[in-house]
């Protein structure tokens, strides 16, 4: 097959990497990509993720089989329903049921619908009135604007003050542009959370291996929200009895609403969950592969991801299994000085071959680009260095081994990432 991977971060090479392997592959293509994604795909001439013109001309002119988004905008923005009236499959959710990440009151009204644990909530198109209404509560609160925001526009508030500042924030000061012309206060839940990613044809899904995120900038969930600093895979926190009620009280009840709406969900689901009291409530939907989970969930994966893919589009999964590695694994993520703020690009990243050769590590980039052969610092998040071990302590001695052969200025990255697992593990 000819496969065509939309993205170009940590995720789309995960992808990659697991794609490029596959017995089924003919062709392996990534727009935009990145400088290590171009060590197993091939890369065009720079086209833009929207640009859903041009890359449906690319898509005819090099007969692609299947194309796979890896991040939310194009999902968001309808890249399946446009490229599907032009006659190429793409992996991925239409563009009505990826509103369950476009929009967050749109994803709490269908957990409403579909009688999923979620946090109350209340939904405000006016500053004045989120305003009057924060000013009312005393409990802790967690405002959201609305549409998408990388990863950023969550505020989890510790006190009124706080909330009004995020308020001001998506309200006033448009940090988040029309992203920001509604907004989600919520309650704030109590617990500790986790990744839940499932693979879906619409009725049927099979999960992948867990995971837990670290989405501060800091050791020990201190600092502002990031895109993602770090994951491990498999997460203790999901046990079996927890693992069952997510999967019969939330993902099956989700599927089933989006089915009686007229929209089937093809693609991958992500449920990012509190676990509070022995019960997942969802804190939020994604409607694609986690970043950085994918890069501690893909390589952990036995299948042939193409294989698996390939299942749910033709409505088969019920009849795969989805095998694991025994192994653990840990990525951490080396992001740029002054990262989720402004940060310097075009830095020279040293010591990749060498924290490559090192066994069980997998370097994958982000925000790099390649010239000649050098490779230099391309955006925020600029590398996850995964490591699979026997145990989670092991997989991150390893990972933390690479990341110390590493060196671009400034590199910046947490030193706790897997500690959270420790607890269950004794």
């Amino acid at each position: 097959m000819r496969i065509l991977v939309l993205g170009g971060g940590g995720r789309e090479h995960a992808l990659c990497y697991m794609l490029s392997k596959s017995k089924y592959l003919k062709a392996l293509y990534c727009i935009p990509g990145n400088g290590g994604i171009s060590k197993v795909a091939h890369i065009p001439p720079e086209i833009s993720l929207t640009d859903f013109d041009k890359i449906a001309e690319f898509c005819l002119k090099e007969r692609i089989d299947l194309v796979i988004p890896g991040p939310e905008e194009p999902l968001v923005k309808g890249i399946r329903d446009f490229l599907t009236t032009r006659g190429v499959r793409v992996f991925g959710p239409d563009r009505w049921a990826s509103q369950l990440e476009g929009s967050k009151a749109f994803a709490k009204e269908v957990m409403k619908k579909a009688g999923v644990l979620t946090a109350d909530f209340v939904v405000f198109n006016s500053y004045e009135e989120a305003r009057a209404y924060v000013q009312k509560k005393d409990s802790p609160l967690v405002v959201k604007a609305d549409g998408l925001c990388a990863g950023k526009g969550v505020f989890v508030c510790n006190s009124k003050e706080e909330a009004l500042e995020a308020l001001k924030k998506i309200f006033i000061e448009r940090v988040f542009g029309e992203a920001g012309d509604k907004v989600v206060i919520e309650e704030r839940l109590e617990g500790e959370e986790a990744s839940y990613i499932v693979i879906t044809d619409g009725e049927h899904f099979k999960a992948l291996p867990t995971s837990q995120d670290h989405k501060r900038l800091y050791d020990q969930d201190k600092g502002p929200n990031t895109g993602g600093m770090g994951a491990y895979s498999p997460a203790p926190l999901i046990t079996p009895e927890i693992k069952t009620q997510i999967e019969e009280n939330i993902i099956l009840p989700i599927l089933k609403t989006l089915k009686e709406e007229g929209h089937p969900y093809l693609g991958f689901l992500y449920a990012g969950l509190m676990i509070s009291e022995g019960k997942p409530y969802v804190l939020e939907f994604n409607c694609r592969l986690g970043d950085p989970e994918a890069q501690a969930i893909l390589p952990r994966l036995e299948n042939d991801l193409l294989e698996v893919l390939l299942s749910a589009l033709e409505g088969n999964l019920k009849s795969l299994t989805l095998k694991e590695k025994e192994k653990a694994s840990v990525c951490v993520v080396m992001a740029s000085k002054g990262y989720p703020e402004k940060y310097v690009k075009g830095l020279e990243i040293s010591g990749l071959d060498e924290a490559e050769s090192l066994e069980d590590i997998i370097v994958f980039h982000a925000g790099t680009k390649k010239e000649g052969n050098k490779f230099y610092t391309n955006g925020g998040r600029v590398l996850g260095v995964t490591a699979l071990g026997d145990t989670i302590p092991k997989a991150k001695e390893k990972a933390y081994k690479a990341v110390s052969l590493i060196h671009f200025e400034g590199a910046h990255y947490r030193k706790d990432i897997g500690d959270k697992a420790l607890k269950y593990l004794g």
